[in-house]
């Protein structure tokens, strides 16, 4: 039997890095995270390999750049011949169990779990009827109503959470008895959480916690005129150009609370690891699939490549890194989670990985390391969002330097030593020419723009079929979370205007 420690994976939903104590906000009100934090290794530059759900998190599991494993979209399918972390670690002789959000769609509802429970609230399939907010229709996506609906209520995400929270404890209650009856197999437990995903809609107590105390957003917007044409693009076209100052009170207090409600779901889970006697020769980990922008520069939810929407909070914890503490700024990435827990756990290493095993700076913070990252965004034209036209961007963060490209539109250049706010492109300087030129070459090496559009465009025929085949048959749910629309609630009952 694998020797390896038992793995407790806490996996968020749009938690931006910054909200947490541990990340230094003073606002926030995350104990349990910041405890976790103090017990381990945090790491404050860890990026998400897509400001998207779906492809980061499948980057994720796959420990793949997105377009190495051909996901960028929340409607693309993540190939069931992909080995993900939990196909190595069930290799290793661990028992792997997700509870809660995967977020993949398609006829693999697994990819390598050995159990799942709970599911997600959303249909495994395209071409299903999706799942009804209720009167928060649309709160949920980046649309302006996300802003309207929001405030004091109840969204359907939090019920969800609080149903991961219970199975949770009760298999880790049954590991423990099965442990007492003589069970030595190691577990590889992931907990997928909704919040703090919008709707930016929270419990009236815990959202009045935060209404009166946070300041507006620091950076302001800018101005059409001056601002990068592809995000004054984006602006115009999801809506965000005037956002009241009622509204960004409201999304940004709500979003505070569900990161409280959040951390006090993950001290529910840890504290019924320690219950059930299970926290020796266990490795923790929390983080997130990406950020939220929060109104910052009049950005919100995610999309993009600034800190805020691509960089996410890790923290690694427990025996199995032997009493490691402090902090780590070197660059890693959600790959780089993967590919640290098959290191960890003396699992196979994940085939054509392009994560790399942190481990060695766990309990050495000056071991060699390679401080380079990438992001993508592509689209297709077929979402609402995307005005018709279909996007290829990557990002790339090299030292102290990031490189955003937008195919079809200007660079943008940032020097985060000087300048971390991301206030002073500095493509367009002569100055940086040299610079801009060496990450563009490095960004664009083996990442083809036209050829990433070309597949995208030709899958669209494809997903429609599928989706059209779906709507025909109904094929069955393998495992869903049942979401009803009257779980949501909005106090007031606020719908489109303020």
């Amino acid at each position: 039997m694998n020797a390896g420690p038992n793995i407790l994976m806490i996996f968020s939903d749009q938690h931006a890095q910054r909200v947490a104590g541990a990340y230094g906000d003073p606002y926030a009100q995350t104990p349990n995270i910041d405890a976790l934090a103090a017990l381990g290794v945090v790491f404050d530059n860890c990026y998400a390999p897509s400001p998207v759900c779906t492809a980061s998190r499948m980057s994720m599991l796959t420990a793949r750049h997105p377009y190495r494993q051909q996901v960028w979209t929340n409607d693309d399918m993540l190939a069931s011949n992909l080995p993900t972390h939990a196909h190595a670690l069930g290799a290793a002789g661990y028992r792997t169990i997700l509870i809660g959000r995967l977020h993949a769609l398609g006829p693999d509802q697994y990819h390598g779990y050995l159990e799942r429970h709970v599911g997600d609230h959303s249909p495994n399939w395209p071409g299903i009827s999706r799942h009804n907010m209720g009167v928060l229709a649309g709160a949920n996506d980046p649309t302006r109503a996300s802003l309207q609906r929001s405030g004091a209520g109840e969204s359907a995400y939090d019920l969800l959470d609080e149903a991961t929270t219970s199975a949770a404890i009760s298999r880790l209650a049954d590991i423990a008895t099965a442990r007492k009856n003589g069970d030595s197999q190691p577990f590889a437990m992931t907990v997928g959480f909704m919040l703090p995903h919008a709707p930016y809609v929270a419990d009236e107590a815990d959202y009045k916690r935060f209404l009166d105390i946070l300041p507006p957003p620091r950076i302001p917007a800018d101005n059409e005129e001056t601002e990068h044409p592809w995000l004054a693009k984006w602006r115009n076209n999801r809506d965000i150009r005037n956002v009241s100052p009622d509204e960004i009170k409201r999304a940004r207090a709500a979003y505070y609370a569900l990161t409280y409600r959040l951390d006090a779901r993950i001290g529910e889970v840890i504290k019924a690891l320690d219950d059930n006697g299970l926290r020796e020769n266990t490795l923790i980990i929390y983080t997130s699939d990406h950020g939220d922008q929060l109104g910052e520069r009049g950005h919100w939810w995610k999309h993009t490549f600034y800190d805020d929407s691509v960089k996410v909070p890790l923290i690694v914890a427990g025996d199995a890194i032997k009493g490691a503490t402090g902090r780590r700024d070197q660059l890693v990435d959600l790959m780089d989670v993967s590919a640290s827990l098959c290191d960890l756990a003396g699992a196979p290493a994940l085939p054509g990985a392009d994560g790399r095993s942190f481990a060695p700076l766990l309990n050495n913070p000056d071991a060699p390391w390679h401080n380079r990252v990438f992001s993508e965004y592509c689209m297709d034209a077929a979402p609402a969002w995307s005005d018709g036209e279909a996007v290829q961007h990557r990002m790339l963060r090299d030292g102290d330097w990031k490189l955003n490209y937008y195919h079809g539109y200007p660079s943008q250049l940032f020097n985060l030593a000087v300048d971390p706010d991301e206030l002073r492109d500095l493509a367009s300087d002569p100055a940086h020419s040299e610079k801009l030129q060496s990450m563009l070459k490095i960004l664009l090496s083996n990442w083809d723009p036209e050829a990433i559009a070309t597949l995208l465009r030709d899958r669209i025929s494809e997903k429609i079929l599928i989706a059209d085949w779906a709507k025909q048959t109904q094929p069955d749910d393998v495992i869903r979370w049942p979401l009803k629309a009257e779980q949501n609630r909005l106090n007031g009952n606020r719908h489109e205007t303020d």
